[in-house]
């Protein structure tokens, strides 16, 4: 898919010269110099020791590694400061991005290494066996490995050849020449993998373009007076290697000069509290269930929110009640936003400054367009349901070497359809009401029914399975599978044992029932809305 180039951020992208998502962190470093960047634990780093991190980086992979521009580096990394480097340093070196769960299971990492094409991985250690044993079905040459501590206790020294230490991978790029990136807005920067409810995951091809085009539209809602740039602190706790953080608090926070504290496990709550009452935070990021836990801790009401100015909830439904007890504990605002992987992520997105409407998510960001249709894609009237499509610089280019897959998500005209279905009121307010593709979502993160069915279908004793998702006040949604069985003496327990060995901790399900057997069609084909709605239902009662 081409990009117009009549939108106004492409204007604003000529007018500030830039060519590449590096040239972000050089115009920062420029405005911010010697100002914090990122901080996770006890360590900082600067926009100058970022770029110039970065910048060694980019020489080891370039020169030292052998990797060439629009060669493909997975990144399999929880929130560190290593993270940060190794995403502009494969920016400067011309490399595309992948970005990969570290929690991620055998076959989920095999399979995003092997559709990537990833020449090299940067991972942490405690990973390692787990890309060798990717590693004979992909086409990763080199491992760069790092530890949680490396920056307190830096490693040099690796035992395999094929492997290098990330500290002594910058410390050989320190010794080599400046390289070019050799890279321009229309070529890709980034393979993000999202899925559906048929097929494999797939990555998004997102470019340079599409990338810079989501950040000026991003920041263009931050009005003057409403937060200063280069003297604010964000608190991150969603993972980097979700498109909503590394967009909105990698990206766009480089951009604005904020100073973001990277939480590298969110789950340890007694640690994040910590953090927060430990910096003078005054923006947060985060999702439902993230609010849920936080307000559930004991120490939650002696962290000073009084510095705070609104709270961005993304990558998963806001619930109303959940934003309104954060406000009432805290005297912070919770604004929610709308995107999706193929969107680089922003679609809709709002402040405390910015209108809002009660049950509406909020207004599109500048330069994009938002309708929708109904299934014959006639466009339905304010105020009624259709499925929702999106036009504007910061849509993908398409899905990685599947042209078919593409060309079904974009409509005749261009538009891409998201499989949402939403409401769109007269001033433009957009509220979502359904999915209408049988996504899950957990805690933010998209669960595809046919992972986890895969996933239970692979226990010998199990007939049939359907896997929907269930609303859950703390993680949106949750897994349940209904089952039928081979082996009448499986039990729900056995069930969830083996999914645990098969699937990401937060694809595994929450709910299991069994059944002598699962509703089919005509033709034999399982009937998932049925039990989608059955089991809705009731959640609900």
């Amino acid at each position: 898919m081409s990009t117009p180039e009549h939108y106004a951020v492409s204007a604003q992208l000529a007018e500030l010269g830039h060519t590449t998502i590096f040239d972000i962190l050089e115009q920062s470093c420029s405005r911010y110099g010697d100002s914090p960047a990122f901080s996770c634990g006890a360590d900082t780093l600067t926009f100058n020791q970022l770029r110039g991190r970065a910048d060694a980086f980019a020489r080891y992979l370039r020169q030292h590694a052998g990797l060439q521009p629009g060669d493909r580096l997975a990144i399999q990394l929880p929130n560190l400061l290593q993270y940060t480097i190794a995403i502009f340093g494969a920016l400067r070196a011309g490399l595309v991005i992948v970005n990969t769960n570290p929690q991620y299971t055998y076959h989920e990492t095999r399979h995003q290494f092997a559709d990537s094409g990833a020449r090299a991985v940067v991972v942490l250690d405690k990973l390692v066996p787990l890309v060798r044993k990717t590693q004979g079905a992909t086409e990763i040459e080199t491992l760069i490995v790092t530890s949680m501590d490396d920056y307190s206790n830096p490693q040099f020294d690796s035992s395999e050849s094929d492997e290098v230490r990330f500290m002594q991978a910058l410390r050989l790029g320190d010794e080599l020449p400046a390289i070019e990136t050799e890279r321009g807005l229309d070529d890709l920067a980034l393979l993000q993998y999202t899925g559906g409810t048929t097929g494999v995951s797939k990555g998004a091809m997102l470019t340079h373009r599409n990338i810079l085009c989501n950040v000026l539209q991003a920041v263009s809602i931050l009005k003057e007076g409403d937060v200063n740039y280069g003297g604010e602190v964000r608190v991150s706790p969603l993972p980097l290697y979700h498109i909503f953080a590394f967009t909105a608090n990698c990206i766009a926070s480089v951009f604005t000069g904020f100073h973001t504290i990277l939480i590298t496990n969110p789950r340890d709550l007694d640690g994040l509290i910590a953090d927060l009452k430990r910096h003078p935070f005054t923006l947060l990021t985060g999702i439902n269930s993230l609010f849920v836990s936080l307000m559930n801790h004991p120490e939650f009401d002696n962290v000073d929110f009084s510095r705070l100015k609104w709270v961005n909830s993304g990558g998963a439904p806001l619930n109303t009640e959940i934003a309104r007890r954060w406000q009432e504990r805290t005297g912070s605002v919770v604004r929610e936003g709308y995107g999706l992987t193929e969107t680089s992520p922003v679609v809709v997105a709002s402040t405390s400054k910015t209108p809002h409407k009660e049950g509406f998510i909020g207004k599109p960001v500048i330069d994009t367009w938002v309708k929708t249709v109904d299934d014959d894609g006639n466009e339905t009237p304010r105020g009624e349901p259709g499925e929702v499509l999106i036009k504007g610089p910061q849509v993908m280019q398409g899905y990685w070497h599947r042209p078919d897959e593409t060309a079904a998500t974009f409509s005749d005209d261009g538009w891409l359809k998201t499989g949402d279905v939403g409401v769109l009121d007269q001033e433009g307010f957009l509220k979502l009401v359904d999915r209408k593709k049988d996504m899950i979502l957990v805690s933010g993160f998209n669960v595809y029914p046919n992972d986890v069915e895969d996933a239970v279908m692979r226990h010998a004793g199990i007939r049939e399975c359907v896997a929907v998702g269930v609303p859950d006040e703390r993680t949106g949604e949750a897994i349940k599978i209904f089952v039928s069985l081979n082996d009448a003496a499986l039990d729900e327990a056995a069930i969830i044992a083996h999914c645990r060995e098969n699937l990401t901790g937060y694809k595994v399900p929450k709910h299991v029932e069994i059944r002598d057997d699962l509703p089919k069609s005509t033709v034999g084909k399982l009937l998932r809305r049925v039990l989608r709605d059955e089991a809705r239902g009731e959640a609900k009662a």
